[in-house]
């Protein structure tokens, strides 16, 4: 088998494993096994090949880091649907570390409620954003985005 024949069932296997993932770095790393089979095509030794195939693979693997960094920087709530939800303080599951639990679509969640408030069992907070599994809640609705 021809060895540019080679790089291209490589790049086609890391370009459908991508679809898989959805990650975007074995596209990239797909695309540069594409670069090593146009070397091949092209005459270029094995050295060459994957010199090329390499380069286009981490500079590829470098700009999708780069990509994913600049996404998670910006707000990260924007897409946080919940905001401004109403809750119902069912009650402290510690104070003074303002940890709570209050009830949300028919179920019972963990909540930080904000510094300063120290609401009774029963009232209604609103959502304002998520910690992990922890609902961040506030006294007023905040404000819409």
């Amino acid at each position: 088998m021809e060895l540019w024949l080679v790089w291209i069932v490589a790049g086609f296997a890391l370009a459908i494993a991508e679809l898989l993932s959805g990650t975007f770095y074995l596209l990239v790393i797909g695309l540069g096994a594409f670069a090593g089979a146009l070397m091949a095509w092209m005459g270029f030794n094995m050295l060459v090949q994957a010199a090329v195939g390499g380069a286009v693979a981490i500079g590829g693997a470098i700009w999708v880091h780069s990509w994913h960094v600049r996404q998670k920087s910006g707000d990260q709530q924007s897409n946080f649907l919940d905001r401004g939800q109403p809750v119902v303080l069912e009650g402290w599951a510690n104070e003074s570390a303002n940890l709570a639990r209050v009830k949300y679509r028919g179920t019972s969640w963990d909540a930080r409620v904000a510094q300063g408030t120290r609401p009774s069992p029963g009232t209604t907070l609103y959502i304002e954003g998520q910690e992990g599994n922890t609902l961040v809640v506030v006294a007023a609705a905040p404000p819409s985005r």
